[in-house]
């Protein structure tokens, strides 16, 4: 299935930083981020307009190699909570214009196959949505989020499981290398058809997946917005909301080792 159209991305970018901006402008930005451990709610905003900052320097250069990140400007979080909120919302806003004035199909480089100005569209925004929910539930706020944009971020989520450990050293995922075992996912929302459902496999050179039905070793079934939690590590088993099906073992495995953190 293809994601979402364009539109939508420039639209959800701009509405997630907004959301993001609103979870985080009265709260403390020294408070912890149980999702992200290793991050306070400062350090999770300044990481999200960074990429903001950062892609749309990529797009406006139209650069064809990496863009060293010393020379992205705008990075200093402003303290007051009204100024930190217009800054988040600047990087977003400055992301979809730069995309916009160049086309999604303008070449530009990127660490995926897909090297165009959309690859970074779509890749920020699931990127701001996610830790959207990360400063949601550090801070108490309920999280909502429609489903077929979260299953799109389901389908961005296993792209980075496959991609990622092919470019770099990424020690967690790399387990994520098997022998054929299969894993399928399937959102129960009604109206997303064969983009919420997703078969896995395990392969010798890591995760290969697609848009399918079938039997499967092992799998999750819920809502989207429950699947994407439990895939990303942002909720437990336990209390997700999905079913888990099958080998809970290989399950077990897919979820200890499912991490993005490079070594």
């Amino acid at each position: 299935m293809p994601p979402l159209d364009d539109d939508r991305y420039h639209t959800e970018l701009e509405a997630e930083a907004s959301r993001l901006a609103e979870a985080v402008q009265h709260a403390d930005p020294a408070r912890q981020v149980p999702t992200c451990p290793e991050w306070t709610l400062g350090q999770l905003t300044a990481h999200v307009g960074f990429g903001h900052r950062w892609a749309a320097v990529i797009v406006e250069r139209r650069a064809t190699t990496p863009v060293p990140h010393e020379q992205v400007d705008d990075l200093e979080v402003p303290a007051a909570a009204g100024d930190r909120s217009r800054w988040l919302l600047a990087g977003a806003r400055r992301l979809s214009r730069a995309v916009r004035e160049a086309g999604s199909q303008a070449g530009v480089w990127s660490w995926a196959p897909d090297r165009t100005a959309g690859f970074w569209l779509r890749r920020i925004t699931h990127d701001t949505l996610v830790h959207r929910l990360d400063a949601e539930l550090a801070v108490g706020h309920a999280v909502r989020l429609a489903p077929d944009l979260a299953a799109d971020c389901v389908s961005d989520l296993l792209e980075l499981f496959s991609i990622l450990p092919r470019i770099d050293d990424f020690p967690a995922l790399a387990e994520l290398r098997g022998r054929g075992q299969t894993l399928h996912f399937q959102a129960t929302d009604p109206g997303l058809g064969v983009a919420g459902e997703w078969l896995a496999r395990r392969t010798p050179t890591g995760v290969a997946w697609e848009h399918a039905h079938g039997p499967a070793d092992a799998g999750l079934r819920g809502r989207a917005l429950d699947l994407l939690l439990e895939l990303s590590r942002r909720a437990t088993l336990d209390r997700s909301g999905v079913e888990a099906l099958g080998d809970r073992q290989l399950l077990a495995h897919w979820l200890e080792h499912s991490r993005l953190e490079p070594a």
